[in-house]
Order: C-alpha cells, then structure tokens, then sequence
C-alpha cells in the first residue's frame, strides 16, 4: 500500500470513531463547539504519530481525546469562564449524533442538561471518570490506563463523583414525548395567559429558573420560588417589539426534545434564536433555562435546518 492510500486508510479509521469522540468530549466539557475542537486536535495528534505502531487506535484516540478535554477544563480560560457564573452547556437537539450513546437510562442521563451541570461542581478527574463510566462503559482498568491513574483512584473518583451528582440531582427520571410535550403546552398557556396561578401550579416548590440573559449579561439570571418565575415567565412570555427586533424578527414557537428534555424553540426564519428547557420531577416542572446566547445556539441552529417541518406551539410571537 502505497503512502497516499495509507493515509486515506489512516483516515478513514479516525472518522469512524469521529461521532463517539464528539460525545465524549462533548460530556466531558458540555460545549458542541470545544467538543469539535478537541476532535479535530486529536486527528492531528493522529496524523502526526506513527500509526503502524497503535495497536488498538479506539484505545489511543479516547486517550488523547479524553486528555485533550481535560488540558482545556484545566486551563486558566476555561476556569475564568466556568467560575464567573455565566456559564451553561451548549443545548443539543435529540436528534445529534453527538449525544450517542444512547442506549441505556445512564447514557442519556450523562448528557442532560441537568448532569451537564452538575458535572461542572467535579473535578476535571471526576468527571472524566465518571463520562467514561457511565456513559461508555470502560472497566476501572480501562478507565484507569486511560487517565494514568490506579484503578483504585478511578474508583474513588467515580464514588465521589456519584454521591455529588446524586446529592444535586433535581429531575424524576425520564419524560415520555407526549407527557413533555403536554407539559410545555400548559406552560405556555399559563404563561400567555397572564393567570400566576396557573403557572404556579405547574412548578414545584423549589422550581428554579436560569437564564443567560441572551448573552447580554456576564452572570446568569437566576429566579427561585414559584412565585418569581411565575412572574418572570409572563413577562419573558409576552411579545412586545423590541423583543421582536433583539430576535431579528416575529418568532414561531416549536417544540422539541433537547438533550432529551422537553423544550420550546424560538425560531426566526430557519435561525433558533432561543431555547426554554425543563426538567420534570413528580410531573411538575423543577428547572426552566433560558438560552438565546448566539454562541450556545449555533449546532442546535444547524440540526434545526435538518429538521422535518412540524406545526408550531405559536406561528407567531
């Protein structure tokens, strides 16, 4: 084989693994945009070792993908980010490949919203420990050889990283499409509606709400009680002009399932401009976020455009 069809082979052994390396690091560091940025270093770290020598290149490419992500949650940068408190995980549409795998509770779990979260309270060991446990299934010896580590520091670390996530988790499991969806409607109504009563109702007693302020903030906005985001959502709810020229236009009002949660989409045109997400604990709502920063919305955006036509909550807003 000469070098040029080596090198196609070569490269056609990475994207293979592309898609799984996206969902690892995208769990890792709960940004689409840095999850695509540690995959490509890693097909240049690929292109520039001698490939003849890898014996098992899934092995070698979760290695340098998994240490890549934890460089840049190390970094002096992404601590600034990630302290100043306006930080949120990038949102995804069901349909991404990004958040495979998928197949069992505890898959789907490590890439909702709610985990995303929580994982940032972790450290960067924790957290790799826990994303390659939970979502991928790597024995301690596998998880400990990749990382560097003994196998009983990786289970130390995944026992620590369960009680944290366990201790902060706020949602009641998994929601069927048509009991999320039955959900979103009454809150959209309660919240059109301009009755607090009715919004109320819907939350738990220690709902909260986050937004990001439409990147327009450099902390994010958060409300507790359910009378204060009963207020805030028929505020936020009520369509006036300004808001209609921020967005870039009247918007129509989708849902959707994001990171397996059900959500509302704002949409301009073929553009998301903005994504309401909630977590269901005991069929009430217990986490609303709010994110219309541009920056969080582009790959949601592209898989939007992908995305059958279906009839809007709200043709117009």
């Amino acid at each position: 084989m000469d070098s040029t069809a080596t090198d196609r082979f070569d490269t056609s052994r990475f994207e293979a693994s592309r898609n799984r390396l996206a969902s690892l690091a995208y769990r890792l560091l709960g940004s689409a945009t840095d999850a695509e940025d540690a995959v490509q270093d890693a097909f240049l770290h690929w292109q520039a070792a001698d490939r003849q020598l890898i014996k098992v290149p899934e092995a070698w490419l979760t290695k340098v993908v998994t240490n890549l992500c934890l460089d840049r949650l190390r970094s002096a940068h992404a601590r600034r980010e990630r302290t100043a408190g306006a930080w949120l995980p990038e949102p995804l549409l069901d349909s991404d490949p990004m958040l495979g795998p998928a197949d069992t509770f505890e898959q789907r779990e490590s890439v909702s919203l709610a985990v995303l979260t929580l994982v940032e309270r972790l450290s960067p060991l924790e957290r790799a420990v826990y994303v390659l446990r939970e979502a991928f299934s790597y024995s301690h010896a596998e998880t400990a050889e990749i990382l560097d580590i003994t196998e009983s520091a990786s289970q130390q670390h995944l026992h620590r990283a369960r009680r944290h996530i366990t201790a902060a988790r706020r949602g009641g499991g998994e929601v069927d499409p048509a009991s999320a969806r039955r959900i979103v409607e009454e809150f959209l109504a309660a919240a059109s509606s301009g009755h607090t009563e009715r919004l109320v109702a819907l939350l738990t007693d220690d709902v909260i709400a986050i937004s990001d302020g439409a990147g327009l903030t450099e902390k994010l906005l958060r409300y507790d009680t359910p009378q204060r985001v009963a207020a805030i959502a028929r505020g936020g709810f009520k369509s006036t002009p300004a808001k209609q020229r921020l967005a870039g236009g009247p918007s129509a009002v989708h849902f959707a399932l994001v990171n397996g949660a059900p959500a509302m989409l704002f949409v301009v045109g073929d553009q998301v401009v903005g994504a309401v997400t909630f977590d269901i604990a005991g069929g009430k709502i217990a986490m609303v976020r709010g994110i219309a920063a541009p920056a969080r919305l582009v790959r949601l955006t592209e898989a939007w455009r992908k995305h059958g036509p279906d009839t809007p909550l709200i043709s117009q807003w």
